[in-house]
């Protein structure tokens, strides 16, 4: 084998490494679309709405959770934190709050058919996880 063929053939699989990524990159786009109307929602939901808006499709789409089938405030709790902790995802522990309060408004809306999800004091479940690690 010459050099030269050695050559083509590192630089061929260099070019379709950097392919793939640029198309890995791209498949994890979210798709902006699949937000929800803000003005559906109470007025007091709205900002909480953004918060979420903005740092959860940072990582993921936004079907993501509002697909989960999570209905406790608590898993919502360590789901959050766990994100938060995820390097790069802009989640600060002050947005924790503003995102969970509106995944507690989301899923009770969802759920308003059937039996109401357990309720906590939300306040002073982020307040233990946030000091405490969350779990």
């Amino acid at each position: 084998m010459s050099a030269s063929s050695h050559y083509s053939r590192s630089t061929i699989g260099l070019f379709f490494c950097a392919f793939g990524a640029i198309i890995a990159l791209f498949a994890c786009v979210p798709d902006r679309n699949e937000a929800l109307d803000p003005s559906t929602m109470p007025e007091d939901v709205r900002a909480d709405y953004a918060v979420f808006a903005q740092r959860c499709s940072k990582c993921h789409s936004l079907s993501r959770p509002l697909t989960a089938t999570i209905t406790d405030d608590e898993e919502w709790v360590r789901y959050v934190n766990r994100m938060r902790r995820q390097p790069g995802s802009g989640i600060t522990r002050a947005d924790q709050v503003p995102i969970l309060r509106f995944l507690h408004y989301y899923t009770q809306h969802r759920l308003d058919a059937g039996p109401p999800p357990p309720t906590i004091d939300l306040d002073a479940t982020v307040s233990a996880a946030v000091e405490g690690g969350g779990g």
